[in-house]
């Protein structure tokens, strides 16, 4: 299994950013997938997560109403797409699926500053 993150860097506040999970290493549409993240002193928090199949998705109270979390089976990616940043988004950014157990990815940096 290996999830590789990508789309993080330097946001500014009431920018958008997009991420990306490229996914491998398991049958990816049969799997839900979720993000996470972690900024620094702080617990790692779900920020959304979408099912296998339908799309149906749910969001933590950080992802709520700014972020979207879509699928491309196809590619076997998984996007966040992130809007109306604040310093509060500051944090490193995690894929995740559980399959008999949690895989991770490496992690990507989104930092939101003027």
């Amino acid at each position: 299994v290996q999830l590789v993150e990508s789309g993080g860097g330097l946001g500014q506040p009431g920018g958008s950013l997009r991420l990306s999970c490229a996914a491998s290493g398991f049958t990816f549409r049969s799997y839900a997938m979720s993000w996470y993240r972690q900024a620094p002193g702080k617990e790692r928090e779900l920020v959304a997560a979408i099912t296998s199949v339908g799309g149906s998705t749910n969001y933590g109270d950080s992802g709520k109403g700014r972020f979207t979390i879509s699928r491309d089976n196809a590619q076997t990616t998984v996007y966040l797409q992130m809007n109306s940043l604040t310093p509060e988004d500051t944090a490193v950014y995690y894929c995740k699926v559980r399959l008999l157990r949690n895989y991770w990815g490496q992690g990507t940096q989104v930092t939101v500053s003027s």
